[in-house]
């Protein structure tokens, strides 16, 4: 079985390479760079032979053009292939591209992934997978070569509602740790005192793991930018709005965020969110070393 794969970023290209342990894949890559373990091209057209082609892109607009555009694999793939999009784009991007691509004879997985470049790396991601439970168990393996946890969550759609959860509820912890920390650094609290404190504690979560560390050193460069991952609480708005679900936590985290892409943040990773409560409060919450970067 030959596999394509669309997206050699910062965590599809890890995953392209775990997946060429277990298959023989062929990877788009316009500037026609080489990597170890890939074959590459240069066209979509060169991914009209493969079985399944598995996209791992920025966003919705990219995913649609890749698949639907005028060029697109929708229009390559031959009949019976199987299209499995880890991407990030939201409920109903998923189900319209499901059913465009099943117009013309097309499976469709939407896997969306959790979890870090390191955890890409690993192989050892977590993927929320909607769609067909038959078609999922076909490609279980060679997926399970990219991520550790594939779960099975319900129809086409189903994998970005669950990640979509996930990534606000990421979001909300950041926001929390983002207002409350750098109160305990103003009130004479040492920084590092308090991260241990957090993170043995019960104040712990995977963001207060992640970013504190980070954080005390002045450093916000370690996780996804934020101009990036804005689009997830647009797709959180979205869905409260249309379903009409009071979400004050979710609104009060978005309004952070948002400040927090306002005053020039958004090429930093989510730990840069500090810095609004650092600016409004007078003090930085970082280790005595942080302070000097």
């Amino acid at each position: 079985m030959i596999w394509g794969f669309v997206g050699l970023g910062q965590m599809g290209l890890p995953m392209a390479r775990n997946l060429a342990r277990r298959a023989t894949v062929v990877a788009l890559d316009r500037r026609g760079r080489d990597f170890d373990g890939l074959t590459t091209v240069r066209d979509t057209g060169a991914l009209a032979g493969c079985d399944v082609v598995l996209t791992c892109l920025p966003d919705a607009g990219a995913v649609e053009q890749v698949l639907l555009g005028k060029r697109g694999l929708a229009h390559r793939l031959a009949q019976g292939a199987t299209v499995i999009d880890s991407s990030t784009t939201s409920h109903g991007t998923a189900r319209r591209i499901g059913a465009a691509l099943a117009e013309r004879g097309l499976g469709f997985l939407d896997a969306p992934i959790s979890g870090m470049a390191a955890r890409a790396e690993d192989g050892t991601l977590t993927m929320m997978v909607g769609g067909d439970a038959d078609l999922l168990a076909s490609h279980r393996d060679a997926l399970s070569t990219m991520a550790s946890t594939v779960l099975h969550v319900g129809p086409v759609g189903a994998g970005q509602l669950a990640k979509l959860i996930n990534q606000l509820l990421f979001d909300i912890n950041m926001a929390a740790l983002a207002e409350i920390l750098p109160i305990s650094a103003k009130l004479g609290l040492d920084p590092e005192q308090v991260t241990e404190i957090v993170n043995s504690g019960t104040g712990r979560s995977h963001a207060s793991a992640f970013f504190l560390p980070n954080i005390l050193q002045g450093v916000f460069d370690k996780g996804y930018p934020m101009g990036a991952a804005y689009k997830d609480l647009i797709a959180g708005a979205e869905v409260t709005a249309q379903n009409g679900f009071p979400a004050p936590v979710l609104a009060a985290a978005t309004a952070t965020y948002q400040q927090a892409l306002a005053d020039g943040f958004g090429a930093e990773d989510k730990g840069a969110m500090i810095k609004v409560f650092e600016r409004l409060t007078g003090a930085e919450f970082r280790s005595e070393r942080g302070k000097d970067v």
